[in-house]
């Protein structure tokens, strides 16, 4: 699974042997044999550039999880200050994350809390990066559990120069006559938002929250987030605005089903209790 992965995010036969300090033929050798025993084919070689096949790709994911859990099992490190890793994408926990560190860190001073921006859909929980995972709205991966801790205000993210910055606020409609920002790899905002008849003329997608916000700086478009990105994400080039007539969208914690991490049910307590005060 090793020579697999290294396969998949190398492209490359022979880098992915450089990497893993083996012969080329070993790799090889050692990814037929995956295949074989599987029964199933992970890699087109038929093209000049090596890719994943269908099957590979969702492979890809389960491999990853199982030599993550495979390394924390041997590493006795880690058993003896076993850290929870908590992913997010951007913005964390909002204006929450502070006190949940801090107040983990008083009652759990064994268990270090690791908090880890992952630029994923689910912040490395399906890949096994992290043990636990702040999220924004709807999350369809399969395999997860998840729990809606709060639900944020939606706010509009406009150039600082733009038209639109001068306003108080504004509504989807005002956004959708211009090109709409999207992060498809880690954002929650899709053309969905707005209406059928009244969806934006045109979008940009990026793959992370920095290149999200370097683009409506540039005034290549503007976008919509949740509430907390304006204190967690400021930005010289962009205003953030209230979006009036836009949903709250839920900030979940989830987690992988199945046995996980020990200290996982105080995580979520903490969390709630955190919420609950305000």
């Amino acid at each position: 699974m090793r020579a697999f992965l290294a396969v998949a995010e190398e492209a490359n036969v022979t880098r992915a042997a450089a990497r893993l300090g083996l012969s080329q033929p070993a790799v090889s050798r050692t990814l037929a044999a995956l295949e074989r025993h599987l029964g199933i084919r992970l890699v087109d070689r038929s093209t000049h550039h090596l890719a994943l096949t269908p099957e590979g790709a969702a492979f890809r994911d389960k491999a990853a999880t199982a030599v993550a859990a495979f390394d924390e099992a041997l590493d006795t490190g880690r058993l003896r200050h076993w850290p929870l890793r908590l992913g997010h994408a951007w913005s964390a926990f909002g204006p929450y994350t502070t006190p949940l560190l801090r107040t983990w860190q008083e009652r759990h001073p064994d268990t270090p809390l690791e908090l880890l921006r992952i630029d994923d859909r689910t912040a490395g929980l399906t890949r096994g990066e992290v043990d636990a995972a702040l999220l924004r709205g709807p999350v369809r991966a399969p395999g997860l559990v998840t729990e809606v801790l709060f639900t944020e205000a939606r706010v509009a993210a406009v150039t600082a120069d733009g038209p639109l910055a001068s306003r108080t606020s504004l509504r989807l409609a005002d956004l959708a006559g211009g090109p709409v920002v999207l992060n498809p790899v880690s954002g929650s905002t899709t053309p969905e938002l707005w209406p059928p008849h009244a969806r934006p003329a045109a979008t940009l997608t990026v793959a992370n929250t920095d290149d999200w916000l370097t683009a409506i700086a540039a005034g290549r478009g503007s976008g919509v987030s949740a509430a907390s990105t304006v204190a967690m994400h400021p930005h010289p080039g962009v205003v953030y605005l209230p979006l009036d007539d836009a949903p709250g969208i839920p900030v979940l914690l989830a987690r992988r089903d199945g046995p996980g991490h020990p200290a996982l049910p105080e995580l979520a307590a903490l969390a709630r209790e955190i919420v609950a005060r305000g």
